[in-house]
């Protein structure tokens, strides 16, 4: 989470295009024009992951807030810290709302591209200014015509290559990937954070050999289990489900899940700040986060949304009481390096 790159389609209107072709003075003065049209139309613009997870939220959060409130939803995907950022430098906002993992998020709020929100919209749902929503998890999955007895059920397994042979695949996303190693090394959960990055790095060393495909999509993961293109992976938990549904001879566990949570965040100085402070309310309220929740393969983050989710339907998350203490969850704000400078070590390392 943080959430999952699904499939994308871009909804850009027609008057954003010529926006691109201008510049200068020109292009500034022409980007402010369509944005305040925009704001009276009262449409709230929402960058989304597209696929699966827009098709979920279409259907429990977008067209329900539009029946209760009038406010039109339009969505632009795919997610894009670089042009959240990059919109409220220059004041042409291609959207006003986003989802952020917790480590952009921190940037985000210390960079001041998001606006401040006073009070959450249930308890203990705001951090650094984004308001918690769901919750997915990185875990082992396997092969079972592979391992018709049963794959790695924790980290360190996943590292025996003698035990478990067979080709690997995990995400080129080192923020998500050191813990992973570290824990494989032997580290307990509990002493994980602050990061030994060199530990984790020596770590990686044992297993680069294997690692047949650095994953960089969430559609990309469930396609290299589901065809069988390797043996065991690091991937998202929605996304195994899907591979699942689609009848892959594959298993699981969510022991040493790593949890990931996922914020909305309103960019900072869109002049629908107020609509999206709302729609961000009704997001994660119970009934409509249950619903999104349930449909997307997430855990919800608002406490209250289990109250409308079966039982049967939490199998499925990683927050359910059944799973959660099995897992993890990720601390960035504990993550014992700067975050920029693992990730470019970590594509230095990966292309050595």
């Amino acid at each position: 989470m943080t959430a999952t790159g699904k499939g994308f389609s871009t909804l850009l209107a027609p008057n954003r295009r010529t926006f691109l072709k201008a510049s200068g003075a020109a292009l500034t003065t022409t980007l402010a024009m369509p944005y305040i049209t925009r704001a009276q139309e009262n449409v709230l613009y929402i960058n989304t992951w597209g696929g699966p997870w827009e098709e979920a939220a279409k259907a429990h959060l977008f067209d329900p807030f539009t029946a209760e409130t009038g406010i039109q939803i339009r969505t632009v995907s795919p997610v894009s810290f670089a042009k959240l950022a990059q919109q409220v430098q220059t004041g042409t906002y291609e959207f006003d709302i986003t989802t952020l993992g917790g480590g952009e998020l921190i940037r985000a709020d210390q960079a001041g591209i998001i606006e401040d929100i006073a009070e959450a919209p249930y308890e203990g749902g705001l951090f650094h200014n984004g308001v918690a929503s769901h919750a997915f998890a990185t875990v082992i999955a396997y092969r079972t015509d592979k391992f018709p007895n049963g794959g790695p059920q924790n980290w360190a397994e996943f590292w025996d290559v003698e035990r478990f042979p067979g080709s690997r695949c995990l995400q080129r996303y080192p923020a998500r990937v050191l813990p992973l190693a570290l824990l494989a090394d032997g580290v307990a959960v509990e002493d994980l954070y602050p990061l030994d990055i060199d530990r984790a790095f020596a770590s990686l060393d044992k297993i680069k050999d294997h690692i047949l495909v650095w994953w960089t999509a969430g559609a990309q993961s469930t396609q290299i289990l589901r065809d069988g293109e390797v043996d065991l992976i690091g991937i998202w938990h929605g996304r195994y489900f899907e591979a699942l549904d689609a009848g892959a001879p594959v298993g699981m566990t969510w022991n040493q899940g790593q949890i990931d949570r996922a914020y909305w965040v309103v960019a900072k100085d869109t002049p629908n700040a107020e609509n999206a402070k709302k729609f961000i309310e009704f997001a994660t309220s119970a009934k409509p986060l249950a619903g999104f929740v349930t449909q997307a393969d997430y855990g919800p983050l608002n406490p209250a949304a289990n109250e409308f989710i079966s039982a049967e339907d939490a199998k499925r998350m990683p927050t359910s009481p059944e799973n959660y203490p099995l897992t993890f969850e990720q601390d960035i704000e504990n993550f014992g390096a700067d975050i920029e400078e693992v990730a470019q070590r970590f594509e230095e390392w990966i292309a050595s």
